[in-house]
């Protein structure tokens, strides 16, 4: 007859675990001898090392106890159970590995290649880093919005960056988070806008279309934000007549050009 400990000892578990499986009945509490100790005989060293094995293998104590009493083909099932459901966990697991390993690589966590590839080339022309992660940001919006539409949206980004004012507008930009409202250049980049919104306006190609209106909002209001010349290129190109950047919409004829 074995002693609590040398119970544990022999299923490879520790005297707190046979207490807490005395405490919710998956192994019997046998009587005590004269002195007041436990005696486990084989068959208990038998059920704790299937107790353990099992629990080991994942499976939940709240089934263990019907894995223990079941027969051979109900046992049977209830593994392949188990097995089916580790399985789906492994997947979930290497799930998450993948996505760990897109956050580790940055801006791939959250947007398709073809948008990674453009923001490439952005830094290709000479882009700041800075002003590339701002864009990135907004793009990560565009792509959870139009899944289905970014790769054919960055298509045509591609083909505008053969606009030498599209060029000279990233060329402005990339610098302007630390510019200030009374900066020159952002009369400039008023005036490039302006020339650029106008030829989409003419060809019928309007920069933003299909966004909701919220989405439209939630960008131009993160845009504004990004430096104190952004809220001046709004004014001014409301004097030119447009409102908006992310879909630039006309509203009136220029009134003046500051």
């Amino acid at each position: 007859m074995l002693s609590i400990s040398q119970l544990a000892a022999y299923a490879g578990v520790t005297v707190a675990a046979v207490r807490h499986y005395h405490r919710i009945g998956l192994l019997p509490e046998p009587d005590r001898d004269r002195s007041g100790y436990r005696s486990y005989d084989a068959a208990a060293v038998v059920r704790l090392i299937r107790i353990h094995v099992l629990a080991s293998a994942g499976v939940p104590l709240a089934q263990v106890e019907d894995l223990l009493d079941a027969g051979a083909e109900e046992f049977a099932e209830g593994v392949r159970e188990i097995d089916a459901r580790l399985r789906a966990e492994v997947r979930r697991l290497q799930g998450t590995r993948r996505r760990l390993a897109r956050l580790a690589a940055g801006e791939q966590l959250a947007l398709p290649a073809s948008v990674v590839g453009y923001l490439d080339r952005l830094r290709g022309l000479g882009v700041q880093e800075r002003y590339i992660e701002k864009e990135r940001d907004a793009w990560i919006v565009l792509a959870a919005r139009m899944p289905d539409r970014i790769d054919a949206i960055i298509a045509d980004k591609h083909e505008d960056l053969a606009d030498p004012d599209l060029v000279r507008l990233y060329g402005l930009v990339s610098g302007a988070l630390d510019w200030t409202a009374e900066d020159p250049r952002v009369v400039e980049v008023a005036d490039v806008l302006d020339r650029i919104s106008t030829r989409a306006l003419e060809s019928g190609d309007v920069s933003g279309e299909g966004l909701d209106d919220q989405v439209v909002a939630l960008l131009d209001a993160a845009a504004a934000q990004v430096s104190p010349a952004a809220q001046r290129l709004l004014v001014l190109l409301e004097e030119r007549g447009w409102k908006g950047i992310t879909r630039a919409e006309r509203v009136r004829a220029a009134t003046r050009r500051t």
